[in-house]
């Protein structure tokens, strides 16, 4: 069992990249990282790290019991779960990384739905825009709203939502409504940042992708905040139409540039594709697609 304890320290260690990261993870520290360590590299009788005041990096020896050593701890987890999980009703911590906004409006209902159905599961939800790499072992599940997606992940679109142009009836009153997107130049523009786009807005024109750096005046991490700037017309923002549902239909918001969307976004839930898959993970991604098939608008294509 110390080899293996062992083993999992030198594997995140790889992962985190120090020794403080992993003494801080485990509740441990620095100097227990590092004797354990010492005791796995004594035990093999190889160095599997190349450590310097600047930086750790992997040896030959080291790069091939990385991947190895990885490929047993996951075959250990799988094990206990799946034995865990006989004759049991599905149990276990689940930790979901989801961006801010559609976390924040649509993942509460949706988990609350989910754990009366299955009440030992406990949800660690974590609400964030930035990328994560899955295979760091923080997060078993990943909500995306996207068009792009990462190699080696399985994806499961549980619904999809159309990203959109909007400013409120006053903003186009007093500065006019954009017919073209080059016309957004000339506008106040609320931006909303951390997109794999950046600094740019995408559109479809004719049969192509346009991409517009926007003269933007605002500018946040949180759709939310952006939709009320612009219902208290402080310009224009481009959102998922989830985003902005309550504004539209209370006719705060209106959409423009309608003839210029891009095809709808899917929202994924991602995970790492394993021969065994905990049930508290496939019974959540399983909930989650029904769920959203049945509390959309509209049931028929998903589009929230």
């Amino acid at each position: 069992m110390d080899k293996l304890n062992n083993m999992r320290v030198f594997c995140r260690i790889v992962e985190l990249g120090t020794f403080a990261a992993v003494a801080r993870e485990m509740n441990l520290s620095a100097m227990m990282i590092t004797k354990y360590m010492a005791q796995l590299e004594e035990s093999l009788g190889v160095a599997l790290l190349n450590r310097t005041t600047r930086q750790i990096s992997l040896t030959e020896a080291g790069e091939i019991y990385y991947h190895r050593g990885k490929q047993l701890l996951d075959d250990f987890l799988e094990l206990d779960e799946s034995t865990s999980q006989l004759g049991r009703n599905v149990r276990g911590v689940l930790k979901i990384i989801a961006p801010i906004d559609f976390g924040g409006l649509f993942m509460v209902p949706a988990i609350e739905a989910y754990q009366r159905e299955y009440p030992d599961v406990k949800i660690l939800m974590t609400l964030r825009n930035s990328h994560v790499n899955l295979g760091e072992g923080n997060f078993d599940l990943s909500i995306l709203v996207t068009d792009t997606l990462d190699l080696g992940v399985v994806a499961r679109k549980i619904a999809e939502t159309r990203l959109c142009v909007y400013a409120s009836p006053e903003y186009i009153a007093a500065h006019g409504k954009p017919e073209c997107i080059e016309e957004l130049s000339e506008h106040r523009c609320l931006h909303y940042m951390d997109t794999p786009h950046r600094d740019y807005w995408i559109f479809h024109a004719g049969n192509d992708e346009v991409k517009i750096k926007t003269n933007w005046h605002f500018a946040s991490n949180n759709g939310r905040a952006l939709c009320q700037a612009a219902a208290l017309g402080m310009g224009i923002t481009q959102a998922p139409e989830f985003s902005v549902a309550n504004y539209l239909a209370e006719g705060k918001l209106v959409e423009v540039l309608q003839a210029f969307r891009i095809p709808s976004l899917a929202i994924y839930a991602t995970y790492l594709q394993r021969r065994f898959l905990p049930a508290k993970l496939t019974t959540f991604v399983d909930f989650m697609v029904r769920y959203f098939a049945e509390n959309s608008p509209s049931s028929a294509d998903r589009t929230i």
